[in-house]
């Protein structure tokens, strides 16, 4: 049985205190900006594109810059703290990554909707797996690509 899983905030201080920590190991100072940022990615529930949380950020700090978010997105992804999702040439999104939560994708290729959904028994067939090969699992991502139910519809239009 598959279900739809309802987003839960992560804890803000655990996510502020891992990236400080990943930071100081790199040399790399704790800024404005970079608060600013993990605030607003803890803070959605959405999977979100660089360019969005840009212009997020910029209607409360219009000294932001573009290039700063990119970086620092990198930085968040390096320090495990966020998830890349790319579908084909459409733009990479962000999701704040949780370890007590996974979660997989079905993806609407016509809308670009995403469902997050988990499967314990997809769970474990991909353990099954990796034990039959002896194969030590570091992380992994399942995505599904598919029409959703309102593009297939008549018309494609969500009601």
């Amino acid at each position: 049985m598959i279900m739809i899983i309802i987003s839960v905030m992560a804890d803000k201080e655990a996510i502020s205190k891992n990236f400080k920590k990943y930071l100081s190991s790199r040399g790399l100072r704790r800024t404005l900006q970079r608060d600013v940022i993990v605030r607003e990615i803890i803070k959605s529930a959405k999977h979100l594109t660089a360019d969005e949380i840009f212009e997020r950020l910029r209607k409360k700090n219009p000294n932001i810059g573009y290039a700063t978010v990119c970086r620092n997105l990198k930085l968040l992804y390096s320090a495990g703290i966020i998830d890349e999702i790319k579908i084909g040439n459409q733009k990479t999104r962000y999701e704040l990554k949780s370890e007590d939560s996974h979660h997989d994708h079905l993806i609407c290729v016509k809308c670009g909707k995403f469902i997050e959904v988990f499967s314990e028994k997809i769970e474990e067939l991909q353990k099954e797996m990796a034990r039959k090969e002896r194969f030590i699992v570091l992380r992994h991502k399942l995505e599904i690509y598919g029409i959703c139910k309102y593009c297939g519809e008549k018309g494609g239009e969500r009601s």
